[in-house]
């Protein structure tokens, strides 16, 4: 990562945090510009913030516990009041494709469940249209081979995501597949319902009508928040 890419995800991230009032229960996303928002907020705990946090993978919720963040159990969560998260690519109608960090599905579920999902991403992750980046979708593994042949058959394709050689397994367990979308991809909301629609997917990174303020990280460390 380029030290530019690095400094308007640290400027999103601080900027975030800020946002946070005491008393509110916070998701925490998943990935390198959420890993700048975690340790901002983290500093803002320590300094007297009180709130409680839930995070979307194991990796967010080590940084928090390193941070002081107070984390909540998972069944004690019905409601947020807020989640901070990333996003791989972001839309000008602030749909998203998400789950480059294997968290998608967690992340789905802490945004559906939050007053409001705040996304940060650093200037590069914005784009007029979909396809340079390739759509996770999470998938059970009982008989997985036979749910990428169902998403083959339909003309996705792509590769099963590996770690060190052997196939990624997620928080949840399950398998992720990275479809390489038609570029570009114009009717993302039609490959979503196809995609889901197939037994054995759990859930794919396209996140639709959930993003509220985006902000938008620059180099310089200007950030430009869109409501």
């Amino acid at each position: 990562m380029s030290n530019a890419i690095s400094l308007a995800k640290e400027a999103a991230g601080r900027t975030a945090a800020q946002f946070i009032e005491s008393g509110m229960l916070v998701g925490l996303g998943t990935g390198t510009t959420t890993h700048c928002f975690i340790e901002a907020l983290g500093k803002r705990c320590q300094e007297g913030l009180r709130i409680q946090a839930l995070a979307s993978s194991e990796r967010s919720a080590t940084l928090a516990r390193e941070q002081k963040i107070p984390l909540l159990q998972t069944d004690q969560v019905t409601y947020l009041d807020i989640t901070v998260d990333g996003a791989d690519q972001i839309d000008p109608q602030k749909r998203m494709i998400k789950g480059g960090g294997g968290a998608l599905l967690r992340e789905k579920i802490l945004a559906s469940i939050s007053k409001e999902m705040v996304v940060i991403v650093d200037s590069s992750k914005v784009v007029e249209q979909f396809g340079s980046f390739p759509l996770p979708v999470e998938m059970v593994t009982f008989a997985y081979q036979a749910t990428i042949k169902k998403l083959n058959a339909l003309g996705y394709t792509g590769k099963l995501r590996e770690k060190g050689g052997i196939p990624y397994v997620s928080d949840n367990g399950n398998y992720i597949f990275d479809i390489s979308l038609p570029k570009p991809c114009l009717t993302p909301e039609k490959e979503n319902q196809q995609i889901r629609a197939i037994p054995g997917v759990v859930e794919t990174g396209f996140f639709f009508g959930l993003a509220g303020r985006v902000l938008i990280g620059f180099p310089d460390g200007r950030v430009e928040i869109r409501s």
